[in-house]
């Protein structure tokens, strides 16, 4: 089967490809919006993803001057090609990996990822106007797994082949979180495969505002949501781009999964997709719905909330419950779906646990305070 990118930017509008630096250098990372929305600065005081490597399977990635001292070799899967996945015709793994590791080019100069000092394993899967099909992710996977990945950006759909569901529970098992783009509507109806696939942690996109983004689709298996309009990141050539897409929120949870695995290098997949969960700020209905998932990530809270470690782990729970202190209390799903499923996987565990139980649920809060919105708008 084919695959599509799930991105806003070479389907929905086009991306903006902007000056190469210096020119644009001293400015974008004031447009960087998502920095002040995320409080990343904060973040950064606590951790930078230091050791933590994140693989990139897209169309390969430039060696930007923003980027390139924690860009590894990785490889090419595509025909004719040359073993190497630092290079990129079209601009979007480039922008990818710029949004998770971007180290920038001086003091506030040039791109900053969420991880600046996680390294990025590229690899070129597709190239510009062509699409790649299920093997070739499954074998992008395959590649991760096999070289010491600890998280795998997806920014992109694909169809569900046996091979790529295997590959994807092998990473899963060798203790990679995956994340994955929900899809971007039009092109998109439902949350793409392999977002919702079980342990995957799918992403939706909000805008500036913290709200919904029209861009992102909705559905029963979005675990959490980021900023996703109007992204600027680094480009081919030394240049900058601004997207929008789920792609690009995507690339901004799997640097926040680096950050968590630099801070709690021995947590384990699933406690460290319920410490993403448990920590982020509901948004729309109360408790996970379909838009926002269980809420807009927040990357401070991420990395210093007290969060209870989860009750029972299952291999095929992709979020776990959601526990953080507030004032609104989050309850199953009604009508089936992931976050009820999941819901129900970890309070069947409980009922082992006796007294403990109790305090377990009467944990299971929402904080309903949304991260704050930028002062600025670059």
């Amino acid at each position: 089967m084919r695959f599509r990118a799930a991105l806003a930017t070479l389907v929905l509008v086009a991306t903006v490809v902007l000056p190469a630096a210096p020119a644009h250098a001293d400015r974008i990372r004031n447009d960087q919006w998502h920095l002040r929305y995320l409080k990343v600065a904060e973040a950064h005081r606590i951790t930078k993803g230091e050791g933590i490597v994140v693989s990139v399977p897209d169309t390969g990635v430039d060696p930007h001057p923003d980027l390139r001292k924690n860009l590894l070799a990785g490889t090419d899967i595509v025909n004719g090609g040359s073993g190497d996945g630092r290079q990129d015709r079209s601009s979007h793994g480039t922008g990818m990996a710029g949004l998770i590791a971007a180290h920038g080019s001086g003091e506030n100069r040039g791109a900053l990822g969420i991880a600046p000092q996680a390294r990025i394993l590229p690899i070129l899967g597709r190239i510009e106007n062509e699409h790649g099909d299920s093997d070739s992710l499954a074998a992008a996977l395959e590649y991760s797994t096999s070289n010491s990945a600890d998280v795998i950006a997806i920014p992109s759909t694909a169809g569900s082949s046996a091979r790529l569901q295997d590959a994807i529970d092998a990473a899963l098992k060798a203790d990679i979180v995956v994340v994955a783009a929900a899809g971007n509507q039009p092109e998109d109806f439902v949350v793409g495969y392999p977002a919702r696939h079980p342990g995957v942690i799918a992403v939706g996109g909000v805008d500036r505002k913290g709200n919904h983004a029209a861009v992102s689709v909705v559905g029963r298996e979005i675990d959490v949501v980021a900023p996703a309009t109007d992204i600027y990141s680094t480009s081919i050539d030394g240049k900058y781009r601004k997207g929008t897409g789920t792609s690009d929120a995507t690339a901004i949870v799997a640097g926040a999964v680096a950050l968590i695995r630099a801070r709690y290098p021995d947590l384990s997949v699933a406690e460290v997709t319920h410490r993403l969960t448990a920590t982020a700020v509901d948004k729309g209905a109360p408790g996970r719905d379909d838009e926002y998932g269980y809420g807009v990530i927040d990357l401070v809270a991420a990395l210093t909330a007290d969060v209870p470690p989860l009750a029972a782990e299952s291999p095929s729970a992709s979020a776990p419950v959601d526990v953080a202190p507030t004032t609104a209390v989050a309850g199953p799903e009604t009508g089936g779906g992931g976050g009820a499923g999941r819901w129900l996987l970890a309070t069947a565990g409980l009922a082992a646990l006796g007294g403990g139980a109790a305090w377990l649920l009467a944990a299971r809060k929402r904080r309903r305070a949304g991260p704050a919105s930028p002062s600025t708008d670059g």
